[in-house]
């Protein structure tokens, strides 16, 4: 794989620069950032990586505290996790006798949508090429060792195993290019709840280093399946549909027994965005996977209003703000996405109330194109 020195974090989450409009006490932070960068790119092994990592998540916490608006935070969190990904690769290759063919390693999720925060664990997969099914089981047994170390050097780095073993290191997840197209193809002709769930993880795939010319032919692949398949994309509606906003007419918000008046600004805010956002891109001329840039394809490809698209970019950013402050001061994990309504200031709970609602009108137009009644 060859060696290429880091590019800052020109993230695809698109408004970078005017994150940094009138902002001056942010710029400082620019060249920790690019010693980061640096740092990770000559770091002799995973100990000296895992160092920079840590560097990384402390910079992010101080890019959110001096007000940098979620969307640089994010992004420059995920390039620079994405440069701790390719150098534990190119430190662990050398250790392996790896094939001679094309191959990829994939983020996926989060990682996939350059939308990393604080609280994160590991979602990746292998993508190689293979003449046939024989070959791709020989690769995968040859890929299988250095993957599984690879899901290994990035727990030391701070990025926990995924409980649901979505990692490269998983022979599920160690596929040739075919057989992903074979995985993609059976979720997408049997939209089950497996599938779907599935769906909200490995449609949301981004090459982090090796070929990434096969991933590009793999997201190919994936629009040629979902796009104008109705039935597809009404089954990942109505799983979207089925976690509305927190919001009540009567009680303001609703939150979860014994969850000490929280809501949780993931799966009852934010995921709300990504999963509309996902359902647009799959049923429209969009490759892009982070959820900014599908919002405002969505008003291109004629989903929803200019408009729409806009307020449904801003409030994702304030929950994401909201996620990253409830982070940095989290005792726990349970903490790290939860916040109290009743212990917010009348005006950031009132902007949480507007960020909501957006969800609900941002679902109310999923509804329409997709699910066929209001």
């Amino acid at each position: 794989m060859p060696r290429r020195r880091p590019t800052l974090p020109a993230s695809s989450t698109e408004p970078v620069p005017d994150a940094f409009a009138g902002a001056d006490e942010i710029l400082p932070f620019a060249s920790g950032v690019a010693d980061c960068a640096a740092g990770i790119a000559d770091a002799a092994d995973i100990e000296a990586v895992a160092g920079h990592a840590r560097s990384a998540r402390l910079l992010a916490i101080a890019l959110h505290q001096a007000g940098a608006g979620a969307a640089l935070v994010t992004g420059t969190l995920s390039r620079l996790n994405d440069l701790v990904t390719e150098r534990i690769l190119i430190l662990l290759q050398a250790r392996f006798r790896l094939p001679p063919t094309r191959w990829c390693w994939l983020g996926l999720g989060s990682e996939g949508r350059l939308e990393q925060t604080l609280a994160t664990d590991q979602d990746n997969g292998l993508l190689f090429s293979a003449s046939d099914d024989g070959e791709a089981r020989e690769l995968r047994e040859r890929f299988l060792p250095f993957a599984r170390e690879v899901n290994r050097a990035l727990a030391a780095c701070g990025f926990p195993e995924c409980r649901g073993e979505v990692m490269g290191g998983n022979p599920r997840w160690c596929l040739s290019r075919q057989e992903w197209h074979a995985r993609f193809t059976s979720w997408v002709r049997t939209p089950e709840p497996e599938a779907l769930l599935n769906a909200s993880i490995f449609f949301d795939f981004r090459a982090l280093a090796g070929d990434l010319a096969l991933a590009a032919d793999m997201r190919r692949d994936l629009a040629c399946l979902t796009r104008d398949n109705e039935i597809f994309l009404r089954m990942m509606t109505a799983n979207a549909l089925a976690a509305p906003p927190p919001l009540s007419r009567l009680r303001g918000f609703v939150t979860e027994p014994d969850s000490g008046g929280a809501i949780d600004l993931k799966k009852s805010g934010s995921r709300i965005f990504v999963d509309a956002a996902r359902i647009f891109s799959l049923g429209g001329d969009n490759a892009e996977s982070a959820t900014e840039r599908r919002l405002r394809d969505a008003a291109r490809d004629g989903f929803i209003s200019h408009g729409d698209a806009l307020a449904s970019v801003r409030a994702f950013r304030l929950l994401q703000d909201m996620r990253l402050e409830a982070q940095v001061a989290a005792a726990d994990e349970v903490a790290a996405n939860r916040v109290v309504p009743d212990r917010l200031h009348s005006f950031d709970r009132q902007l949480l109330v507007e960020a909501l609602r957006q969800a609900g009108r941002l679902q109310l137009a999923l509804k329409l194109r997709f699910h066929g009644d209001a």
